[in-house]
């Protein structure tokens, strides 16, 4: 059905409406889903403004305001700088952006915007951009590193290895576009020896895309 630029057209329980005027129509399908559950979709169209798809418009929460001031920044309590200043990475294996939580000696929360910039997705793969699984794990490693080395923990400015990695799980293919966000949890220190075990949890949105435990050793080398 081919639609005007400057009309309104909307779809609800049945029926639809087009510049005033009211149409009934045959109840339309549903989409079924699992748990006898269905899918209704409402659809309108606004003056010089893009189709827009809800699976309900009731809820949304303020049909007001635009869709890029709707959601508040993440905060920032280590900028890149300042992780440059701790980390010893550099490009292209620095893959921590910021710093969103941090608390000394438990956890910090880190993010890496993931762009189809980022240098490993022309190979990997260049028809469809996925975040290698083993890069994810590093990412989420200097997350951790960021608690391990600094002074509340009684770290220090060092270099710090990976030890072992345990019951690492894959849940979520990560792609060009994503927020990765990392928590890494210290579980325990050993200061005496420079050991760290550490639980890691990696996030798209609400979705777990990579979890495991990490041990790690700091040092010289």
């Amino acid at each position: 059905m081919a639609v005007a630029s400057n009309s309104l057209v909307s779809f609800t329980h049945g029926s639809w409406s087009q510049s005033g005027r009211h149409f009934q129509l045959l109840p339309s399908p549903s989409l079924p889903l699992p748990g006898s559950r269905s899918l209704s979709l409402k659809l309108t169209r606004r003056s010089n403004s893009p189709l827009l798809c809800s699976l309900d418009a009731s809820n949304s929460t303020d049909k007001e305001t635009p869709i890029e001031t709707r959601f508040p920044a993440y905060p920032s309590v280590m900028d890149i700088n300042k992780i440059r200043e701790i980390l010893p990475h550099r490009f292209p294996f620095l893959l921590v952006d910021r710093i969103i939580e941090y608390n000394p000696g438990v956890s910090a929360v880190g993010i890496k915007n993931v762009t189809i910039n980022d240098n490993f997705f022309p190979g990997h793969f260049p028809e469809r951009p996925i975040m290698p699984g083993v890069l994810m794990v590093e990412a989420m490693a200097q997350v951790g590193g960021l608690v391990m080395l600094q002074p509340e923990v009684g770290g220090s400015q060092e270099n710090f290895f990976f030890a072992g990695v345990d019951k690492v799980r894959f849940r979520k293919p990560v792609i060009a576009g994503d927020t990765l966000v990392m928590r890494m949890t210290l579980i325990k220190l050993q200061k005496r020896f420079g050991i760290a075990k550490m639980e890691g949890k990696a996030y798209v949105g609400s979705d777990l895309a990579c979890e495991g435990e990490f041990l790690m050793a700091t040092g010289s080398g």
